[in-house]
């Protein structure tokens, strides 16, 4: 219970308040249409009415703390700030891609509450003016605001037409609809099928998020949903003068024909501040997309894996952090993310990029990737470089005992650590607070090693001729392999070096049995707090939460963190 405190404890309770914040919303506004001023709005829609207004107070919540979760400057000015305060609340800064999730779908779920209870408002309106007997209060109220049409109650004005009209001949009724097709799109293009697969289609439908914005804005500028005035409810008290409106305005009534009136427009108040600050954050990207990059070298790996090495003036960066790589002669409007694998000590920064998608193939090919000779340097195409940003694999030179765990290309979070402490502890022998460094790295194919086997053979040299191997356990798993790979390891399995990676240590077949590798961690290292990273699926996340929620005792805490981006 302990370990869950520590690693989920600020989470959950972030997400508890913002639960109750929502509920409160609801509630609040939910009774807030049940009082007397909107009691002949109820009349002609009865429970609709409420049940439209609470979720739209819900969802101008939710609107403003969409857009703050993917401020990345802002977040990583803010996890700058805290980090030297509370490294747990720093912590849930990196967890930002799954609260925006969160917040789209209580928006998506407040929408859809919203839209049917509007459907049946519109059914509501056209009844009351289909009804025409002048013995209904519904009718009656209908016929408000005929001469003048500034003070009506009900927005469809006459019998002759349907609700499926005046949805689409007014501004409510238009950017309502605007409204939810941006929705649907932005949210079905989020799949994760789509987004690993399609990540263009993904990118392009997000941006419609410009669209919903303004029409947010701009939904409630109509004021069709109207209740009575406080002035007229001076004249016509509804629960005095709703059995009399028959005599509504006759000389000797006591009771006035009542007028009604729109809230004003109130959207803008929760999502002007999120939208300023949002084009702030725009205005930084583009100034750092302007800033020149200069690809130095490029390096085609095996297992089609892309190495840019690049410079900019004022890069600056941590170990673990990434950027946003642009190329134009690709795309001018596509940003993707790549984590930097180079170590903040080297004079250049550097990502590996895998050969996935049409926009990482086309680079692939305007890097000279698909051709024999080598590409002059002056053919290179120009990128542009957002960031870096901050992840969870900053913290890792904080704890005494470290845990990194990486899956296929997830290791490339890892190579920037690994290449750091070479620098610090072997090149310059500095000392750091971190005394041990477990890796594991888990891939499903033999050719994938290649491009990091380098690395870990420059480690391994390194530190067996400076006595220092007890620094650094590295487990690398082979996930899958062929029969004929099988054979091959089976007849090199006593050669001195690994047949695959070419390292002393030797590679592992299957998976880990995460149980043993947690329990011979709190073993060899009581009275510790290790850290936990982990760049990998989602399955494998779920897996060490787990165990570092079950071997967390008394004297040994296991903290997980999750590269998310």
């Amino acid at each position: 219970m302990g370990n869950f405190i520590a690693n989920e404890g600020l989470s959950v309770f972030v997400i508890l308040v913002w639960l109750g914040i929502n509920a409160f919303l609801f509630v609040h506004f939910y009774m807030a249409f049940l009082v007397e001023r909107w009691y002949y709005t109820r009349v002609l829609l009865g429970q609709a009415l409420p049940w439209a207004r609470a979720p739209a107070a819900c969802l101008n919540f939710n609107c403003m703390l969409i857009l703050l979760p993917v401020c990345r400057n802002l977040l990583s000015f803010l996890r700058g700030t805290i980090q030297c305060c509370s490294r747990t609340a720093a912590r849930q800064l990196d967890r930002n891609l799954t609260f925006h999730k969160l917040v789209a779908y209580m928006i998506a779920f407040h929408t859809a509450v919203h839209i049917i209870a509007h459907l049946f408002n519109f059914e509501f309106f056209m009844d009351a003016q289909l009804n025409r007997n002048t013995s209904l209060l519904t009718f009656v109220l209908s016929e408000i605001g005929n001469g003048d049409n500034a003070a009506f109650l009900n927005p469809i004005r006459t019998n002759e037409t349907n609700p499926t009209i005046v949805m689409f001949t007014t501004v409510a009724g238009l950017t309502g609809v605007a409204i939810t097709l941006a929705l649907i799109l932005i949210i079905t293009s989020s799949m994760e099928v789509i987004r690993r697969s399609y990540f263009e289609v993904f990118w392009y439908t997000h941006h419609l998020f410009i669209i919903f914005f303004i029409g947010l804005v701009f939904h409630g500028y109509a004021r069709i949903v109207r209740g009575q005035t406080v002035a007229s409810l001076d004249t016509n008290k509804p629960q005095n003068c709703s059995d009399k409106f028959e005599d509504w305005g006759k000389n000797g009534s006591n009771c006035a024909v009542p007028e009604f009136a729109g809230n004003p427009p109130g959207t803008w108040k929760w999502v002007l501040g999120p939208m300023i600050l949002y084009v702030c954050e725009r205005i930084v990207r583009i100034y750092r997309s302007h800033q020149k990059v200069v690809i130095t070298k490029v390096v085609m790996h095996p297992s089609k894996t892309l190495e840019l090495q690049m410079k900019r003036k004022g890069f600056s960066m941590e170990v673990g952090q990434y950027v946003f790589i642009q190329c134009p002669s690709v795309s001018r409007l596509e940003w993707h993310p790549f984590t930097l694998t180079s170590a903040p000590e080297e004079d250049y920064f550097s990502a590996h990029i895998r050969i996935v998608g049409d926009w990482t193939q086309a680079l692939y090919e305007a890097c000279g990737g698909d051709k024999n000779e080598p590409q002059e340097a002056w053919k290179l195409p120009k990128v542009a470089i957002d960031g870096p940003f901050g992840t969870a694999s900053e913290d890792v030179f904080r704890y005494e005992v470290v845990m990194l765990v990486g899956a296929g290309i997830g290791v490339t979070p890892f190579a920037s650590i690994l290449k750091s402490v070479w620098y610090k502890r072997i090149q310059k022998n500095q000392d750091v607070f971190t005394k041990k460094i477990y890796f594991y790295w888990l891939c499903p194919e033999t050719q994938a090693f290649e491009w990091f086997a380098d690395l870990l053979q420059s480690l391994e040299g390194q530190m067996t001729e400076k006595n220092m191997m007890g620094f650094l356990s590295y487990n690398i798993y082979l996930t899958r392999w062929k029969e004929q790979e099988a054979a091959h390891f089976r007849v090199h399995h006593e050669a001195e070096n690994d047949p695959i990676t070419g390292l002393k240590q030797k590679t592992f077949y299957g998976k880990p049995n995460w149980d043993n590798e947690f329990t011979n961690i709190t073993s060899q290292h009581p009275r510790s707090k290790v850290g936990v990273f982990l760049c990998g699926p989602p399955q494998l996340a779920t897996s060490l939460e787990k165990q570092c929620m079950s071997h967390s005792a008394a004297d040994v805490k296991f903290i997980f963190n999750k590269e998310n981006f």
